[in-house]
């Protein structure tokens, strides 16, 4: 793994879930690079958009979503949940590693678990490396 490896993480989130400031979520601007992408609702993510985030040299992609049952639009987070699953395996399968896309459930105004959410996945992704494709 390279000595200055600074991860770079693409979050996609509903306004619903969270809609402050993500860019302060990082501990350390040494600890990696974080990119918010600010949707009106999770369903709004499309598989496309998630390849294009890793292709243009993301090491990991967060999709924070409302909790289940909690979507204004009804079905948002789970139609955004299934999409995640179906990329996690196309990742695998190319060989990027699934593991570098994660959904997570935050709860509307709830900024340290966005915070703790960002804080793991720079961890884990530190441990994984680099994007291949990048």
């Amino acid at each position: 793994m390279e000595k200055n490896f600074k991860p770079q993480i693409t979050v996609f989130h509903c306004i619903n879930c969270f809609s402050g400031d993500l860019e302060s979520s990082i501990p350390s601007r040494s600890d990696g690079v974080l990119k918010s992408v600010k949707m009106a609702c999770s369903s709004m993510v499309k598989d496309v958009f998630l390849l294009r985030a890793f292709e243009s040299g993301s090491d990991a992609v967060i999709v924070m979503v409302c909790p289940e049952g909690q979507c204004r639009y009804v079905e948002g987070n789970i139609r955004a949940k299934k999409r995640i699953e179906w990329v996690k395996k196309l990742l695998d399968e190319i060989e990027l590693d699934g593991r570098r896309l994660s959904l997570h459930p935050i709860d509307s105004g709830d900024p340290d678990a966005a915070t703790g959410i960002i804080g793991r996945v720079l961890s884990e992704v530190s441990a994984l490396g680099p994007n291949p494709a990048g």
